[in-house]
């Protein structure tokens, strides 16, 4: 389970492109950060932003975008 503030969300691994889950962390709004993918074991870079409604979107590309 989430702690408090952190939400999860599943996203697709640019390189494998198998379904990962992950924890957004709002304080992460803003910037772009690396974490490696759980399947392929791969980077995976993430833009994380916050929608009009205040949920949180991350874009994910490989390195190579």
């Amino acid at each position: 389970m989430a702690s408090p503030g952190l939400q999860e969300s599943s996203v697709y691994c640019p390189y494998c492109g198998e379904s990962i889950e992950v924890l957004l962390n709002p304080e992460d709004v803003g910037l772009d950060y690396i974490e490696d993918c759980q399947v392929c074991c791969r980077p995976i870079e993430f833009s994380l932003r916050e929608s009009a409604g205040g949920w949180l979107e991350a874009e994910v590309r490989s390195d190579a975008e």
